[in-house]
């Protein structure tokens, strides 16, 4: 039997402090699909599974694909079902979930969606909206989302913007969470930019110590022909 994984403190960081900040977006999106009782969802990416536990609170039914096995260990750890890879051959699912995916990932995972299902996909919005690219140059790349979804072969059904506040109680807080979403990871050298992080947050530190960093973040939804 394959040993669970411990989940990294860093898989921790996300699961306890950074997830929770787009709760505004999952919840956007599941009013404006109507997300309900005999939906099925995949959440492609689905961290520890956040929006997959949300879904579920609405009588929805949820299956997650994480390929971080940290992540994916604090998932099950909140009994969810969670895969490494997208299931093969079959079409169950009404809506797939790609807050935040590849080209690729989402060419792999299309094939579980029905024909006429919802794919939704999410990203920062405009540059000047978005506190979080801004507070250092090795940030986030904002996703074109409309080209993403014509490389793919859907039809567009629909977009919008969801004021998605980060709001930490403090600046460890901040840089831990900012750190967990692994924006930072791939570029830059992580003790440099936890530094570097620290101070950048200076500016967005209130009286009491909080951090407050504004973003607006895009939605679009289309549907697999």
């Amino acid at each position: 039997m394959t040993p669970t994984p411990t989940p990294t403190l860093a898989a921790r960081d996300w699961a306890e402090i950074q997830e929770r900040m787009l709760v505004p977006l999952y919840e956007a999106v599941f009013d404006r699909l109507e997300i309900g009782p005999g939906d099925r969802l995949l959440g492609l990416d689905c961290g520890a599974g956040l929006a997959l536990l949300l879904a579920e609170a609405r009588g929805a039914a949820a299956t997650g694909v994480e390929a971080d096995p940290a992540r994916r260990a604090l998932a099950r750890e909140r009994l969810l079902e969670v895969a490494e890879t997208p299931p093969a051959g079959v079409r169950p699912y009404d809506v797939l979930l790609g807050f935040s995916t590849s080209p690729a990932a989402l060419a792999a995972a299309l094939p579980a969606v029905r024909r006429g299902g919802a794919v939704v996909l999410a990203g920062w919005g405009p540059a000047e909206r978005c506190t979080v690219p801004a507070v250092h140059g090795c940030g986030p790349v904002p996703q074109d989302l409309d080209a993403l979804v014509a490389a793919a072969g859907l039809v567009p059904d629909g977009s919008g913007r969801v004021f998605c506040p980060f709001g930490y109680a403090d600046a460890d807080s901040a840089v831990r969470g900012l750190l967990s979403t692994g924006l930072y990871d791939r570029s830059c050298d992580p003790a440099q930019v936890e530094k570097e992080l620290g101070e950048a947050l200076h500016p967005y530190e209130r009286a009491d110590g909080a951090v407050w960093l504004p973003n607006i973040f895009r939605y679009v939804i289309a549907r697999v022909p």
